[in-house]
């Protein structure tokens, strides 16, 4: 006898099973969900063959209430009866198939930690990644950003986009059962706010980064500030009582702005100041290198792991964080932060 995977595949594809099996017709994911309480994504979290979502002890329960009678879909509706309205062959039928799904959960592994690791999100739930748009008088230079040609290309109206590429990418592959989605700050609607937001790019242009920011300090005690070049020339971020600046010299092959050798870069994890069952994670810089950098710190292999443990063992027990960090820039290409090293962490939040 062929024994199920011991993971969670099988469970899976037994819930897959009941919702397009159980009643002799499939029952759609949004009746099901309304039933449940739960999202269409979270329910298509549960059945993908990849088997990484696996749900909670009572969602099971529900689960087997639900499939245990067919008056959970009367009358062209969807609901999920009380327990104590059950006859006792529907009670029995509960059991039953609770046992069954209980069994199941049980053959699959725990799922990963995702305490202190800032790009993993619960199956299911939207991810928003938010980016700057550009000004417009850096569009009239660019080839493209009019809808009207032919050849017009959407994203590049986004800043940051070797920080936006980059990290679609890493989040697509660590997040496989959630919608992942881009948008421009200005594009933002007030659901959008209240989803997990990944904010790129900083005050200037990405006004999302600058009101999350100021919200986090008000009602969080972030003592991080990102002064704006448009207010002044010697712009730099602001924490504990210190100024810290790009470096930037002169240059012969850039006379008019100068290299940049040196960014400073914040990367801040917490719950959303807006939904406290999301979460915000903010990768920004005084300039594109420096986002690039906050980026990198947490998806370059090998970098990533080192990192994440760093934030495991400093910032152990909490779920908020902030890492005020240098970014180098050596021939025009970032070096990514190592934040087990002292040299490259400019400021931690909070405190040891």
């Amino acid at each position: 006898m062929l024994r199920p995977p011991s993971d969670g595949r099988a469970l899976a594809r037994r819930l897959r099973e009941l919702r397009t099996a159980q009643f002799g017709r499939t029952v759609p994911q949004s009746r099901l969900g309304s039933a449940l309480g739960c999202s269409v994504p979270l329910i298509s979290a549960w059945e993908s063959p990849r088997g990484t979502a696996v749900p909670t002890a009572e969602r099971l329960r529900s689960y087997a209430i639900f499939f245990s009678t067919r008056r959970s879909i009367a009358n062209g509706g969807s609901r999920l009866l009380p327990p104590a309205e059950l006859t006792p062959t529907e009670a029995a039928a509960r059991d039953r198939l609770e046992g069954e799904l209980f069994a199941l959960r049980a053959a699959a592994p725990p799922a990963p930690s995702r305490a202190l690791d800032p790009w993993r999100f619960r199956p299911g739930e939207p991810i928003r990644i938010v980016c700057a748009q550009l000004p417009a008088e850096k569009l009239q230079r660019m080839p493209y950003v009019d809808p009207r040609d032919p050849d017009h290309v959407a994203l590049y109206r986004h800043a940051d986009l070797d920080a936006l590429l980059e990290l679609h990418g890493y989040l697509r592959a660590a997040n496989p059962d959630n919608p992942v989605e881009v948008r421009l700050a200005p594009d933002l609607s007030a659901g959008d706010y209240v989803e997990h937001l990944v904010l790129l790019g900083g005050v200037d242009w990405n006004g999302a980064t600058r009101y999350v920011l100021d919200q986090l300090r008000r009602t969080r005690g972030l003592p991080v500030w990102q002064q704006s070049f448009l207010d002044r020339s010697d712009a730099g971020f602001v924490a504990g009582g210190e100024r810290f600046r790009p470096v930037v010299v002169a240059a012969a092959d850039a006379p008019r702005r100068g290299r940049l050798v040196e960014d400073v870069a914040h990367f801040f994890r917490g719950p959303n100041p807006l939904a406290a069952n999301r979460t915000v994670t903010i990768c920004n810089g005084m300039y594109g290198r420096g986002v690039l950098g906050a980026v990198l710190a947490l998806t370059r292999r090998g970098l990533r792991e080192r990192n994440t443990a760093y934030l495991r063992s400093r910032f152990a027990g909490s779920s908020t964080y902030s890492v005020l960090m240098r970014v180098r820039v050596v021939r025009g290409r970032v070096v990514a932060p190592d934040w087990t090293v002292a040299a490259d962490r400019l400021h931690e939040w909070p405190r040891s």
